[in-house]
């Protein structure tokens, strides 16, 4: 597969997943603000942060203007945030656009479709004050692209990058909302171990649909046992660590080299933080710092990134590099600020 195409697959799968997820957290904190009576900013300046535009929303909106309004139009509809749903269904678009003959016909008329319901959204003052029914029809066009592609492609190379950078960007958005949770969610330190922290650790739950899961496993909200869920378990596929070892699969079946050697830096990273997930216990993530240790594996998985840049899409020609290090230089930079903030 030429590079080019390769790297337009992958930024397509990424750029719906990231859309998909931010749509996740507004309706997930549009149920949570029934149950709470704080500060509105203090419940949606979060999301900004989750999606790590923080400093852009700043520029465009202020430092004191979290306000729902604004929360929702920046991370919905506005076209110079990158990170909003309108944007990464626009570039998902774009990207799919290039490489109609690689995906199926199905695949392509459901990212057409999220992309005019999109626009015809933004300019819908009713949805503007009330996204809730736009986003869970979102939400399940996601879920539908997901569908097809599992069903109306063949298992070819194209369709382990489809897959490789939708794991990749899925494990991303878990380690932000883990995060966002532990550092910036609770007003102030003794809601800690109270009903309204149990509230919030359920949200986070919804937040990766895993919710039910979590119940069906350990019956109570523990803030232990959710990490520990969300980080490490092997089964649930938005897990990080299960996100890991599908990732790992498709990269080594790309390559064709077998699982647990490497022909390439991309590889190894991959391999090497993999494992990292597969032997480490909860408690010593704990013991080392939970922010910290995201912190850390954030930055290892922005390298893997730019690995799988240089191995895999840089080109020779200049043109075509420019705008291919662009894509995963503006990711690569997001996720940075979410991991730093």
């Amino acid at each position: 597969m030429l590079s080019r195409a390769a790297n337009s697959i992958y930024w397509m799968s990424r750029y719906i997943e990231r859309a998909d997820n931010v749509a996740r957290f507004i309706t997930v904190n549009i149920h949570l603000m029934l149950d709470l009576s704080v500060e509105t900013a203090s419940q949606w300046m979060p999301l900004i942060v989750t999606t790590g535009s923080g400093k852009l929303f700043q520029k465009h909106y202020g430092e004191n203007a979290g306000t729902q309004e604004n929360v929702l139009r920046f991370l919905i509809f506005d076209e110079q945030n990158p990170n909003s749903i309108a944007s990464c269904v626009r570039a998902a678009r774009e990207n799919a656009r290039s490489v109609r003959q690689s995906i199926s016909s199905e695949m392509w008329e459901t990212i057409n479709r999220l992309h005019l319901s999109a626009r015809r959204a933004s300019t819908d003052d009713a949805i503007h004050e009330a996204p809730y029914d736009f986003l869970e029809e979102f939400k399940n066009a996601n879920h539908l692209f997901i569908g097809l592609t599992e069903n109306t492609l063949t298992n070819n190379e194209a369709w382990h990058w489809i897959r490789l950078g939708r794991l990749l960007e899925r494990a991303d958005q878990t380690s932000r909302i883990v995060d966002v949770k532990y550092y910036f969610v609770l007003p102030t330190i003794e809601y800690v171990g109270m009903p309204y922290d149990n509230l919030h650790w359920a949200a986070l739950l919804k937040s990766a649909t895993a919710f039910e899961m979590y119940r069906k496993r350990y019956q109570r909200i523990a803030p232990k046992w959710v990490t520990e869920f969300l980080l490490l378990d092997r089964e649930f596929p938005r897990s990080i660590r299960s996100c890991l070892i599908k990732s790992e699969k498709s990269l080594h079946a790309i390559t064709g080299s077998p699982i647990g050697t490497f022909q390439n830096p991309a590889e190894q990273q991959l391999g090497r933080l993999r494992s990292d997930f597969d032997f480490v216990r909860i408690d010593e993530i704990i013991d080392f710092g939970l922010h910290e240790y995201l912190d850390t594996f954030q930055s290892r998985l922005i390298g893997i990134g730019s690995t799988i840049f240089d191995e895999f899409f840089a080109v020779k020609m200049p043109g075509q590099q420019q705008n291919q290090s662009q894509s995963s230089g503006a990711a690569a930079a997001a996720t940075t600020e979410a991991a730093t903030a």
